[in-house]
């Protein structure tokens, strides 16, 4: 009998937002805290408590702008909390997403804005179709993440609704 594989995926980088169009400063780990966010983050409460970019993604976005070797467009252009890789966010909404021991519930499609074209004209408009801008999620748990820390779909149980709770 074949064991079931579950795929996983690893948090790559974290970084936190000190003010709204404020710098992001990359940190190895980071608190969290439920219903709220990433402790330090600029963003609190509410659905968009912490933001996810596929590393993956990310790459192809900038090979469709004809920049794949452009190291000034890294992905903490993005202005995303957690960069992962290895695994999907298209289409998640409402999954449960453990990033290490804390879960975080998918709450919708972060939709790339016109800051991603003052970072490169263009890639808006390449971010925009099936998840291009990642998604942001509601935090479930109290815990901390780090790099390197593995990821994984749970689908062990019912996911908590949160949607009715937490205004957007």
């Amino acid at each position: 009998m074949s064991e079931l594989v579950v795929p996983q995926g690893v948090i790559e980088q974290i970084w936190l937002k000190r003010a709204k169009r404020g710098p992001m400063d990359p940190v190895a780990r980071a608190h969290v805290r439920t219903e709220r966010g990433l402790v330090g983050n600029a963003n609190q409460r509410g659905r968009r408590q912490i933001t996810l970019l596929e590393a993956e993604r990310w790459a192809e976005h900038l090979t469709a702008l004809g920049r794949e070797h452009d190291e000034s467009l890294g992905p903490i252009r993005r202005r995303a909390n957690v960069l992962v890789r290895g695994i999907s966010l298209v289409n998640s909404r409402g999954r449960v997403l453990r990033l290490g021991a804390v879960r975080v519930q998918i709450a919708g499609e972060t939709k790339p804005c016109h800051q991603m074209d003052e970072v490169f004209p263009g890639l808006q408009a390449v971010m925009r179709p099936a998840w291009g801008g990642g998604a942001f999620a509601m935090i479930l748990d109290d815990g901390d993440i780090a790099v390197g820390d593995a990821i994984r779909w749970d689908d062990t149980s019912e996911p908590p609704s949160l949607f009715d709770r937490v205004p957007a």
